[in-house]
């Protein structure tokens, strides 16, 4: 059964100039389910108590994650990838990182739900967490056309007169909730008009450049993503 989310997606997907073409009906069902658990991992990360921070300033639970000297993530050698990915959302408290990666995670958590702890657990060892960098089985797409935009997506915020002391403020990556309202970590949940006001008090002094909302639209290859399920996960090499 879909929810009213899942319906309103349909709806507007049906109701589109574009043809979106699917293999069967449990394709376009696992899209929607996997929007779905994009917007709820968004929901959970804003709940769990995670902490804005740069790359300087990063924080994660020593128990599952290695932090590198640049800030980022390392998934701890033997360590199950389902593990150590919950534990972002059931422990917040010990983490602390930038918007992008938090972007990651969050489709890394949905992934999880969306596929089962074992496939995830088959395929996404060796995770590193740092700014865009992802696992290859995420397969993520782009596109620019914000006609064509749905929950679960993600976009960005563009700051571009930010103040020149505050670089993590040149944008905003959010994930999209429902009609016109998003999550940016660091920022949290609200409109439009809520998140380029707040990257508006980022700007450079008597700045009139206002911050916008860019047309660059990301998702998952939700097909590629689906066929996880079923396929082993090829050897990867012992570095």
């Amino acid at each position: 059964m879909l929810t009213e989310l899942e319906r309103k997606t349909l709806r507007r997907k049906m109701n589109s100039p574009v043809t979106y073409w699917y293999p069967d009906l449990d394709a376009l069902v696992f899209e929607l389910k996997l929007r779905t658990n994009i917007v709820q991992a968004a929901r959970a990360l804003y709940s769990s108590g995670v902490r804005f921070a740069t790359f300087s300033r990063s924080r994660a639970n020593p128990q599952f994650w290695i932090r590198t000297p640049d800030g980022g993530f390392l998934l701890r050698p033997g360590v199950p990838p389902a593990v150590a990915v919950s534990d972002i959302f059931n422990q917040g408290q010990m983490y602390a990182f930038e918007c992008a990666g938090a972007i990651i995670i969050m489709l890394y958590k949905a992934v999880l739900e969306s596929i089962g702890e074992a496939a995830f657990n088959r395929h996404f060892q060796g995770l590193f967490l740092r700014d865009w960098q992802t696992d290859r089985d995420l397969q993520l797409t782009t596109s620019h056309n914000l006609n064509e935009v749905y929950a679960g997506d993600v976009l960005y915020f563009r700051n571009p007169d930010h103040h020149p002391s505050t670089p993590e403020w040149q944008g905003e990556n959010v994930i999209m909730l429902d009609d016109n309202l998003y999550f940016g970590h660091g920022i949290g949940i609200g409109t439009a008009g809520d998140i380029i006001r707040q990257l508006n008090r980022a700007r450079r002094p008597f700045s009139f450049v206002s911050a916008y909302l860019d047309d660059l639209v990301l998702r998952p290859n939700f097909e590629a993503v689906r066929m996880l399920m079923y396929r082993m996960a090829p050897l990867r090499p012992v570095v």
